[in-house]
C-alpha cells in the first residue's frame, strides 16, 4: 500500500486566513493518494504543535472548517480533509464504510508525514473520529466527536414507543437516500445556493463560507446536470453505515481520551419533512442527554460537553469550537485529564 502527497492545483492554494490573531496564516491544498488509488483532497492549515485532523459531516466538505481551522493553527498543526465521495476527493470502486474512512485517515496522515494526530470530526466526521480512536491506536492518541450521533437506537427516543420509532427511522432513512445526489439543472444552481445561504443567515453563518461549501460539493452527471456530492449510490451507503454503527457500545470501550459534544439548541425547521419529525428529534435529544450524562459519569476516558448552537456548531461557533478542542487536546495529550 502506498501513499503520496502532492501540491494541488486549486485556486485556494495559498488562501489567507480570515479569522484569529494569526495574520500570517496561509493554507495549502494537497492531494493524498489512498491505498486503493483514490485521491483524497486535503487542506494543510499549517501551524505547529500537536497535530489535529479535521473531518466534516455527511454531504459537507472541508470548507466547513474554514473559520475554526485558523484559530486552531495558532497552537496546533492543522489539516482538514474531504472524505471520499465528498468535495474534491474521489469515490472509489468499493462501498463507503467506516473501515474505509479510517484507512483514508491513515493514508492522509502518512502522506503528510504526521505520525500522530488527534482526529476531530463533526457529525459523520465525529463518528469517523470514534472509529479512528478504536482502530488506529498507534496513530490517534485522542479524538473529538462534535454532535456525530447518527439516528441512534429506537430505545434512545425517550417517551416514544420503540416500534413506532423504528418505523419512523426507516422512513427517515428512505427520505435521506432519495434526497442524496439528486440531480438538478444548471439553471437551478442559484436557487440551491440561495436556499443554503438563507439558512446560514438565520444561524449567523457567513454567506461566502456557505456558498463556497456548496460549490466545492458540486459534481456533474453524464447528461450535464448537477448534483451535490455524495452521489445517489454513496448516499445510500453512508446511510447504511451510520445505521449499522453502535456508537454507545463503542463509547463504553474506549481506552484513550474522547471528547463528545452535543448541540444545545434545536435545528431550524426544514421545509418538506414529515409532521412527526420534530417530535421524533425532540425525544432523541432527551435520550442523548440522558445517555451522554450517564456515559460521562461511568467512563473515565470520556468527556461530554454542550455547545450553545444547533447541529451546525462548527460553522456557527468557530471560536467556541476551537477553544473546546484546544483545551481538550492539551489535557488529553499531556495527560492532564
Amino acid at each position: 500500500m502506498t501513499q503520496s502527497a502532492k501540491n494541488g492545483n486549486t485556486a485556494k492554494n495559498g488562501q489567507s486566513g480570515k479569522s484569529g490573531p494569526n495574520a500570517s496564516y496561509v493554507a495549502e491544498d494537497l492531494v493524498c493518494t489512498a491505498g486503493d488509488g483514490v485521491e483524497l483532497a486535503v487542506r494543510d492549515h499549517g501551524g505547529a504543535g500537536t497535530a489535529v485532523l479535521l473531518v466534516h459531516g455527511a454531504g459537507r466538505t472541508l470548507v466547513d472548517w474554514e473559520r475554526a481551522a485558523p484559530l486552531l493553527a495558532t497552537g496546533h498543526r492543522v489539516l482538514a480533509m474531504d472524505l471520499r465521495g465528498h468535495g474534491r476527493s474521489g469515490d472509489g470502486a468499493v462501498p463507503w464504510t467506516f473501515e474505509l474512512a479510517v484507512e483514508d485517515v491513515r493514508a492522509v496522515l502518512t502522506a503528510c508525514g504526521i505520525p500522530r494526530a488527534v482526529v476531530v470530526g463533526h457529525s459523520l466526521g465525529g463518528m469517523v473520529a470514534v472509529r479512528c480512536l478504536e482502530a488506529l491506536a498507534d496513530v490517534v492518541p485522542a479524538a473529538v466527536n462534535l454532535d456525530g450521533h447518527g439516528m441512534g437506537r429506537p430505545e434512545q427516543y425517550l417517551g416514544l414507543d420503540p416500534e413506532w420509532v423504528r418505523e419512523r427511522l426507516a422512513e427517515a432513512r428512505k427520505l435521506a437516500e432519495q434526497a442524496g445526489g439528486r440531480a438538478f439543472d444548471a439553471e437551478a444552481l442559484a436557487g440551491v445556493i440561495g436556499y443554503q445561504v438563507g439558512m446560514a443567515g438565520e444561524l449567523g453563518i457567513p454567506a461566502d463560507v456557505m456558498e463556497a461549501g456548496v460549490r466545492r460539493a458540486l459534481a456533474e452527471t453524464a447528461d450535464g446536470r448537477l448534483f451535490l456530492r455524495p452521489g445517489r449510490q454513496q448516499a445510500g451507503e453512508l446511510q447504511e453505515a451510520m445505521a449499522g454503527i453502535d456508537l454507545f457500545g463503542r463509547y463504553r470501550n474506549v481506552s484513550r481520551p474522547l471528547l463528545i459534544a452535543r448541540a444545545l439548541r434545536p435545528n431550524p425547521p426544514v421545509p418538506g419533512v414529515p409532521s412527526w419529525f420534530d417530535d421524533l428529534m425532540a425525544a432523541y435529544v432527551e435520550g442523548l442527554r440522558h445517555d451522554l450524562a450517564e456515559l460521562a459519569r461511568t467512563q473515565p476516558q470520556v468527556t461530554v460537553a454542550g455547545v450553545d448552537a444547533t447541529h451546525a456548531m462548527v460553522l456557527e461557533r468557530p471560536e467556541e469550537i476551537a477553544r473546546l478542542v484546544a483545551t481538550f487536546v492539551a489535557g488529553a495529550v499531556n495527560g492532564e485529564r
